[in-house]
């Protein structure tokens, strides 16, 4: 009940919920960062009971439903939540399926399954009239959950008001259309049964594991292989490519994966989505996962993956591409562009500003396999996250051939050795997918947090900023400032910046400002978060 959507972030920079539901093709089979019966002393049911200590079984499903992230798949832009309707793209050319609605209706949702219906679902992958699920449905990690855990599952989603929303159509080519041939993938990739704990291992590590390889399902995004679809074993968290995101390797290879990370660090940037010490920021279908999922679970359970996730052997995936004299050439291919577009502030050596701006050595993100999380930050920017500035969106404005040339030159900089696998029509097909406010090829984001919209709203901040021009905004946010930050002093920096950009963007008359919009929006978040981090410099 999970996998993600497609327009979304992997961490390299920074984004932060604003309360829109982003139209993305979920973090499915992403992309993107992120509950067993057994022979344990204690069980992995047991461990959720002593952490969290539900008192029904509806909040027992509640919150193993929130670890899964099941409303993410099954609730579509626009839609009420677990309704369904969210298109899931699968790879190459296959098509696409909409995700179904896992409400008590009766007569479009699973209000007249029983029990045992919703078990054979989650744990073997036949639905209730006998037919075989896609592994778009991730029950191939299901399949290792607890009858009690899915059961609870099962008692929340019974819980919820129906709603009556019928299937859409799939759209899915010849033969994969035909169900009865998913037997032939059944019996080369799925593997029905339960989580087992290690006995070797730790109460938290086999909790972590439970999580990871159970509710929380992170191969389907994570694992290398997804040509063969869901499968568990497909390159087992080593990184791959899903919905036009590269979501990274997991394992403790120093230079891909997580080796260099601490467990702290790794509990922190999977709560808040960036950790002190790191260079990579959230971004993606990872970020979608924080804040509907992981940033909702007990600091017990996102520890325990932490835990786990660090006892992972290191599993490389690429040679590194060393070539010196690319590296070092002022003229390489990409350097004019990183000097025009980048280097004010990622800085001519890559190190980015410590605590404001990502620095690119070392990054994950574009030491990644895959140059697809790079392009589509370059093509859609990043909203501010924690105590980062807001990233524009730079490549709206370059050529695909720019955006491929400056994406492999970072990837070949600044010590990193990445494959340069970018190329123009991979960005042309990434550009058409990518849409952003800050592109400004989508809607303008709105104000999660309901303190900070009210006092944006006493500040009358949409009145403020309806007719500023470029030259306007320094003054006109230096007033605006003190007004929102007395009437929300407990709201963050990044939800400064994303709050006064976005009201900005729904209430700027986008002819008057001089600029090009995306230019004129990225300029805009920039000289807010100048003025929150030094303030007081506003030209009388």
């Amino acid at each position: 009940m999970r996998r993600k959507p497609t327009t979304r972030r992997e961490p390299m920079t920074r984004r932060e919920p604003m309360t829109r539901r982003k139209p993305v093709t979920r973090r499915r089979a992403v992309n993107a960062l992120l509950l067993g019966s057994g022979a344990l002393a204690l069980t992995a049911g047991a461990a959720w009971a002593q952490q969290a200590a539900p008192s029904d079984l509806v909040e027992k499903g509640r919150y193993l439903a929130t670890a899964g992230d099941c409303v993410a798949c099954h609730t579509a832009p626009g839609g009420k939540p677990y309704a369904g309707g969210l298109y899931i793209n699968f790879p190459g050319s296959i098509g696409k399926l909409a995700t179904p609605n896992i409400t008590p209706d009766k007569e479009t949702g699973i209000g007249n399954w029983s029990d045992d219906d919703f078990k054979r679902a989650m744990h073997q992958g036949i639905t209730k009239n006998g037919s075989y699920l896609y592994p778009a449905f991730p029950f191939p990690w299901y399949t290792r959950m607890t009858d009690e855990d899915v059961g609870a599952i099962k008692a929340y989603l019974f819980s919820l008001e129906p709603v009556n929303a019928p299937r859409k159509a799939a759209d899915i080519a010849f033969p994969f259309s035909i169900r009865d041939g998913l037997l032939a993938w059944r019996l080369a990739f799925f593997t029905e049964g339960r989580f087992k704990p290690d006995p070797k291992a730790s109460e938290e590590v086999n909790r972590g594991a439970y999580l990871v390889e159970g509710p929380g399902h992170c191969g389907a995004c994570h694992n290398g292989s997804k040509l063969v679809g869901a499968s568990q074993w497909s390159g087992y968290l080593e990184g791959g490519t899903i919905d036009g995101w590269y979501a990274p390797n997991l394992s403790g290879d120093d230079k891909e994966g997580l080796g260099l990370w601490s467990e702290d660090q790794l509990f922190t940037y999977l709560k808040t989505g960036a950790a002190p010490g790191r260079a990579g920021v959230v971004a993606g279908p990872m970020r979608q996962v924080i804040e509907e999922s992981l940033s909702k679970m007990t600091d017990g359970d996102v520890r325990a993956i932490a835990a786990y996730l660090k006892t992972l052997a290191p599993k490389p995936t690429y040679t590194p591409d060393v070539k010196s004299d690319f590296r070092q050439a002022a003229t390489a291919p990409g350097a004019d562009t990183y000097l025009n577009r980048c280097v004010a502030c990622h800085r001519p050596d890559g190190q980015g500003m410590p605590g404001a701006i990502p620095s690119l050595a070392g990054n994950g993100a574009v030491l990644a396999k895959g140059p697809e999380t790079v392009i589509r930050v370059i093509l859609g920017g990043l909203d501010a996250k924690g105590e980062y500035a807001a990233m524009p969106a730079v490549g709206v404005g370059m050529t695909d051939a720019e955006v491929a040339a400056v994406t492999n030159y970072v990837r070949q900089t600044f010590g990193n050795q990445a494959p340069p696998t970018a190329e123009p029509g991979q960005v042309a097909t990434l550009r058409a997918e990518t849409q952003t406010m800050l592109a400004g090829n989508a809607p303008c984001e709105t104000v999660a947090n309901p303190t900070l919209a009210e006092a944006l709203k006493q500040a009358d901040a949409a009145g403020q900023l309806k007719d500023v021009k470029a030259e306007q905004m320094l003054h006109r946010i230096a007033t605006l400032l003190p007004a929102v930050r007395q009437a929300a002093p407990q709201v963050s920096t990044a939800e400064l910046v994303n709050g006064l950009t976005a009201t900005y963007c729904q209430a700027a008359d986008r002819s008057a400002t001089g600029l090009d919009w995306p230019t004129t929006l990225g300029a805009f978040a920039g000289v807010v978060y100048g003025q929150i981090k030094t303030p007081n410099r506003a030209e009388k």
